[in-house]
């Protein structure tokens, strides 16, 4: 370990294997199902791949992390421990509280698109979505370098990708990263988004009507922000 505090109280023994810049991340990555190298990196973005080594080698070290041979294949994976997974009540209150205390001190360059589309990613309902393939373009007027993201979700399976797959568009969605972020965190609705011009959508009625019935919001969208948490108390 990089610190120790020397002291018994379980909040310093706890921020010692957890207070590392970017561990907690980590963990919020293998929580939401990442279990490959290549997913955990997807997920994290700036991080090195050395120093993403060495952090899942301290979690390892700690039992919050199994990491075995992948069946039948070449590599590693992953895979929460039970201790890892008795800390996500811990993230969820973390993020709840974020959601509420941190957004003060956001800034556009805190707006990552990868990060963002991954999240768009993993929250499609694909059971919610017609029979067939479904394909959504994302175009987002503030990030010239790559405007354009699909969607394409058939079955179970939904996937993403930043050069045109040569298929119908079912959806168009024409914003920015902000504004596409705060509808899915539940800090806005599409519908106000739309009515104050942040935000276009255009396709059929069934699929533009709600989206949050095939596209899930944030899980922190449906908890109560820190006022009201502290109006209880």
């Amino acid at each position: 370990m990089s610190h120790k505090y020397g002291q018994w109280c379980p909040i310093a023994k706890s921020t010692e294997i957890l207070g590392e810049k970017w561990t907690m991340l980590i963990v919020r990555e293998l929580l939401m199902g990442s279990t490959r190298f290549s997913e955990l990196q997807r997920g994290l973005g700036a991080i090195s791949p050395t120093l993403l080594t060495r952090r899942l080698a301290t979690l390892e070290e700690y039992d919050l992390v199994y990491k075995r041979q992948i069946q039948g294949g070449r590599g590693h994976e992953y895979v929460p421990t039970p201790s890892c997974k008795k800390l996500q009540p811990i993230l969820l209150a973390l993020g709840a509280w974020g959601m509420e205390w941190s957004k003060a001190f956001m800034s556009d360059a805190d707006y990552d698109v990868e990060l963002l589309m991954l999240y768009l990613q993993r929250s499609v309902v694909t059971d919610n979505l017609p029979d067939g393939k479904t394909v959504v373009l994302f175009q987002f007027t503030d990030f010239p370098e790559q405007p354009k993201w699909w969607i394409t979700a058939e079955g179970g399976n939904v996937d993403v990708c930043t050069t045109d797959p040569g298929l119908d568009v079912d959806v168009f969605i024409t914003t920015k990263v902000r504004a596409m972020a705060d509808a899915w965190l539940g800090r806005t609705s599409y519908r106000a988004a739309k009515a104050s011009g942040e935000m276009e959508i255009i396709g059929p009625t069934a699929l533009t009507r709600d989206i949050t019935l095939w596209l899930s919001d944030c899980i922190f969208a449906s908890l109560p922000n820190a006022e009201d948490i502290l109006a209880v108390g």
